[in-house]
């Protein structure tokens, strides 16, 4: 445990990176504290990167920092790799909602998952304890029927040494020994009948495993079909973000086609405008050469008309006042119309590039945020191809246990079965000595009760070890119920992920629905700005006319 807060560690970046490399490659550390520590999102970021690599730490505590939205889905990104973390705590961070319930569920899915390997490993534990003990009973069970052979084998030494002097009493024997014998024959068909039974529980057992291994093969085709539909359904919601910006593409060219339209009405009345220009200086031109000839013919006449030209004058001298004047206004009015031109042409041109820097901005967004959404999208399928993958590799590490002590089991019975024939083998032997040593009816009595003793132990034996077996038939049935509400579980966190995962979708299809709005206004804001500048030339056009 280690308690840092109120220390201000995220003001020096390279201290707090060092830091972070040594959080890395820690691997005792389960518990830390960084509350108030001001960290922003870059140190949250070197945070994810470390815990990446970390595999000891429980509990980290970041509460009143500055993370916000980048360091918020930083961590979150890490905790798809990081399995150990299982208390994250981030109040007071400006982080969203929506981040802050994907890490809960994260923490909530370690927990589980921590508890689960825990009690894994304490079955683990307590079937390897079962084994050892099985092993220590069989390995005494052996040194015992070893002993009972030693002492069998010095009983017959004794008996053969007496049977020379007591083969005159047992020959009045020989009837009860007869019905001995056939007591032991029902005896032996009873074991072979029980023997039956066990062999034909054996087998349903066996069709009950492969029908355990039925289920599991078609639930893993379950999960693969799920997947390819998961595949399919992303690659259609890919196409749907394609076509979505091939529509914007074509918008950003109709809106490219309206500019270039603008530019070239432009144009057209800078067209007019230097028209209109020479339209003045021809006149001006003309104008001077009229007044000229004027006052040339004026100068001829003066020479045959001195008398009107007196009476004249005066009138000549005010119609030049009257034309200088007119002149003159006229051309203050043309300048006045050329300035307002020019303003407008100026506000145009700076309304096409504020445009056309919109546009390109809006088109680089729109790529950066498809490019985001498939790197988000390709990483979670990556990640659930390997949580699926690492269920699969349980599944069958399960299952190859379960063969294993299936065929122990068999190699039990087998035993047991070769030792049953064993038996019958050394009691058709006991037979035959019956019948070819009719004087040693004595020391085959002993040797029959020793047999008979030996026959009891091996069936009490045989019934421990059916008790055995089917103990061990309830623990594995009882792991099939535990693998089974395993499997429950994951199906249950697969159906969370993709309630998460639709949530996502259908805030991004926000997203897209609040972009395509903002370019309908953008487009009618552009219309409106066009249909005034028309409107305007249109109003200009007909006065320059008149």
């Amino acid at each position: 445990s280690l308690i840092l807060e109120w220390n201000s560690l995220g003001m020096w970046e390279e201290d707090f990176f060092l830091f972070c490399q040594g959080l890395a490659a820690n691997s005792v550390l389960q518990r830390l504290d960084l509350r108030s520590n001001e960290i922003s999102h870059q140190g949250a970021e070197e945070l994810a990167m470390a815990l990446k690599k970390n595999t000891t730490l429980q509990e980290l505590d970041l509460r009143w920092n500055n993370i916000g939205l980048l360091g918020g889905r930083a961590l979150l990104n890490c905790l798809h790799s990081n399995k150990t973390l299982q208390r994250l705590e981030l109040a007071g961070n400006n982080v969203p909602s929506d981040v802050l319930k994907a890490i809960e569920l994260t923490m909530t899915y370690n927990q589980d998952r921590q508890a689960i390997l825990s009690e894994s490993q304490n079955r683990a534990h307590v079937l390897s304890e079962e084994v050892l003990r099985l092993k220590d009973e069989k390995t005494k069970q052996f040194l015992d029927l070893m002993d009972t052979i030693d002492k069998q084998k010095e009983e017959r030494a004794k008996s053969d040494r007496m049977a020379t002097g007591r083969v005159r009493k047992l020959q009045e024997a020989l009837d009860e020994q007869h019905s001995m014998v056939n007591s032991l024959k029902a005896k032996l068909q009873m074991t072979e009948a029980a023997l039956a039974l066990s062999e034909q529980k054996v087998h349903d057992l066996g069709e009950l495993l492969n029908a355990a291994k039925r289920d599991q093969t078609r639930m893993a085709e379950c999960h693969f079909k799920e997947l390819q539909q998961q595949k399919k359904e992303i690659v259609d919601r890919e196409g749907k973000l394609l076509r979505d910006l091939s529509a914007a593409s074509e918008k950003n060219l109709l809106l490219k086609n309206q500019v270039d339209e603008l530019e070239r009405k432009c144009k057209v009345q800078q067209d007019q405008l230097f028209q209109v220009k020479q339209d003045l200086t021809n006149r001006t031109a003309e104008l001077k050469l009229q007044a000229v000839q004027a006052e040339e013919h004026q100068e001829m006449e003066k020479k045959r008309f001195k008398q009107r030209l007196e009476d004249m004058e005066s009138l000549r001298v005010k119609e030049v006042d009257c034309m200088r004047q007119h002149l003159e206004t006229s051309e203050r009015s043309m300048q006045d119309r050329i300035q307002r031109l020019e303003a407008i042409r100026v506000a145009l041109e700076e309304e096409l590039s504020q445009v056309k820097a919109a546009a390109l901005a809006e088109c680089s967004r729109a790529q950066e945020e498809l490019i985001e959404v498939r790197n988000q999208a390709r990483l979670e399928e990556q990640q659930r191809r390997e949580h699926l993958e690492e269920k699969l590799q349980q599944m069958t590490e399960s299952l190859k246990k379960a063969q294993n002590c299936y065929f122990e089991q068999n190699q039990t019975f087998a035993e047991a079965k070769a030792a049953a024939a064993q038996l019958r083998l050394h009691a058709d032997g006991l037979e035959r000595q019956l019948e070819e040593l009719q004087q040693n009816l004595k020391s085959k009595e002993e040797e029959k009760v020793t047999e008979v003793t030996k026959v009891k132990v091996e069936l009490q034996a045989e019934r421990t070890a059916q008790a055995g077996l089917r103990e061990k038939i309830a623990a594995l049935e009882r792991e099939m119920k535990a693998l089974s509400s395993n499997h429950r579980e994951a199906l249950l966190d697969k159906e969370g992920e993709i309630s998460m995962l639709v949530e996502k979708l259908r805030r991004k299809d926000a997203e897209i629905s609040r972009m395509r709005e903002e370019e309908a206004q953008r487009a009618s804001f552009l219309q409106n700005a066009i249909m005034t500048y028309v409107q305007g030339c249109s109003l200009q056009a007909p006065s320059s006319s008149k």
